[in-house]
């Protein structure tokens, strides 16, 4: 059986190598900045063009339709 004095002395000893198995987790911001790609191919800008060249077309040539 243990003494009432060492059960004074064995309980704090317990917790704190309880406590000292508890899991941790660490966030840290990445080292290297991040990137982002964009490969975008802009094809409206052609078919705008195209559009106005035949609403131009089609006005100066109207007795066509």
């Amino acid at each position: 059986m243990l003494k009432p004095g060492a059960f004074r002395l064995a309980l704090p000893t317990a917790l704190l190598l309880l406590s000292a198995c508890t899991p941790t987790v660490q966030l840290a911001a990445p080292s290297d900045p991040i990137t982002i790609n964009l490969n975008v191919k802009v094809e409206h800008e052609i078919l705008v063009k195209v559009d106005r060249q035949i609403d131009d077309l089609l006005e100066e040539n109207s007795d066509l339709f």
